[in-house]
């Protein structure tokens, strides 16, 4: 059967809504997708090797802040989505996407394991008309270099037998406005119908448009190229912020100035570091693979120093506000208000707060945390559990408050009156009238 032939084939199915759709990896992105393509009216099998995510899943358990609870009991209770370990049932999927995670290892190079993986486990049930999307974010020719020798060590053709593409996940974890649903999607196939058939996927399921590109290595520059556009200028007003301190400047009014600007200006703020699996790891996925051209990245290289650095500046200031009470950082008892690595999620993975709090603790500070959001952590292997509860007593007995999540449910009002000084980050208490014991980043 020729390839144009399998091509109307699988269009038909999804518009009939006759595919099976699969999606490998039950996290972050891939969970609001494969709710999304059951919403949307298709049988969806969801794939994760961990079975408390699975069983969750398949009990209608929700795990994700972006995820809407009755969503995903009404679709698992009418059969649009199971969740399963078992990867061979891949065999009865249409069109598979690829979402598990594309960590750094301790080199800082990009860890593809995972996607590797997950490729392995399709080629044993890939057949002819068969589609494959991988959304992990991951540097520019995974998909053609990778992905693409892997299926086609079947015997079958990319673009004859089968299709296969790239379409960079773009979830913003807490934001109300865009989601799974409405946010644009880029789509790039190896062959022109290996873009037609995933982009007819993508438009039967959600409400955005979607731009098609001429190949996967485009796509995955494309998404490189946000994330990396982030870093930079979140290198650059922390740099600021930086030398606005020294000038006895606040960068934060300096920035709502800017704003005022109706052309040529778009916000960024500094923090304590970034956090999130994205931007502070994308840059390092280009940086790496622009070696094998012999390119360096000087400008991107430069932004991931100054927001590297971030944490262990932010716990200078710390040590410095201490020392004008005549406290050393040794011994100080320190709360970070937000572990989270953003406004309003319970989402901790890459938090610059996990960092600025292995770094008070280095120079022996005593440090607590409180978030509503994330009660309690393990990550890499360190466990840590917040205080239960905001009181003045908690307050008063930290000889710093270093707020580093601006999360929009803590009272700062309350905070500010109890707290013995504060060091505020993330500008969080901008509103909060009597500043005599609040440091601004």
């Amino acid at each position: 059967m020729s390839g144009k032939v399998l091509t109307e084939n699988l269009k038909l199915k999804l518009e009939a809504k006759d595919a099976i759709l699969g999606v490998i990896g039950l996290g972050y992105v891939g969970l609001p997708l494969a709710v999304e393509k059951a919403k949307a009216g298709y049988k969806t099998i969801g794939f994760d090797v961990q079975k408390e995510k699975v069983e969750m899943v398949n009990n209608g358990i929700n795990y994700i802040g972006d995820v809407v609870n009755e969503d995903l009991t009404a679709i698992v209770d009418s059969g649009y989505l199971v969740a399963t370990e078992d990867l061979s049932r891949v065999a009865e999927a249409d069109a598979i996407c690829i979402c598990v995670p594309t960590p750094l290892d301790e080199y800082q190079q990009p860890d593809i394991s995972y996607v590797k993986a997950s490729a392995e486990s399709i080629v044993k049930y890939l057949r002819p008309g068969m589609l494959i999307v991988l959304e992990s974010t991951t540097y520019p020719g995974t998909t053609e270099e990778l992905l693409k020798p892997i299926l086609e060590s079947t015997g079958l053709k990319v673009g004859e037998d089968f299709f296969l593409a790239f379409s960079p996940e773009r979830v913003d974890p807490g934001n109300l406005k865009f989601k799974t649903k409405n946010t644009p999607k880029v789509v790039g196939g190896i062959t022109p119908q290996c873009t037609e058939v995933a982009a007819a996927m993508y438009e039967n399921i959600l409400e955005a448009p979607v731009h098609k590109v001429s190949s996967p290595a485009v796509a995955e520059m494309e998404k490189i190229l946000e994330n990396t556009y982030r870093n930079v200028n979140i290198g650059l007003v922390n740099e600021l912020a930086i030398l606005s301190h020294k000038m006895g400047i606040n960068f934060w009014e300096v920035i709502d100035a800017a704003k005022s600007k109706p052309y040529g200006f778009q916000a960024f703020y500094p923090g304590p570091g970034l956090g999130g699996h994205c931007i502070p790891l994308d840059p390092y996925y280009l940086s790496w693979k622009a070696r094998e051209f012999g390119f360096h990245t000087s400008m991107i290289e430069a932004s991931m120093m100054v927001n590297d650095r971030m944490p262990e500046y932010t716990v200078e200031r710390a040590s410095k506000i201490l020392n004008r009470k005549k406290k050393a950082l040794n011994g100080a008892k320190v709360m970070l208000l937000g572990v989270a690595y953003k406004q309003d999620i319970d989402d901790f993975r890459e938090s610059p707060a996990i960092d600025v709090m292995r770094e008070l603790e280095k120079h022996g500070a005593e440090v607590t945390f409180y978030d509503s959001y994330v009660p309690e952590y393990n990550y890499h292997g360190q466990y840590k559990k917040g205080e239960v509860e905001l009181t003045p007593e908690v307050l008063s007995s930290k000889d710093l408050i270093l707020v580093t999540t601006s999360h929009s449910n803590v009272d700062y009002d309350f905070v500010q009156k109890h707290a013995t000084d504060i060091f505020d980050t993330k500008n969080a208490m901008k509103n909060v009238a009597d500043r005599s014991n609040i440091e601004l980043l």
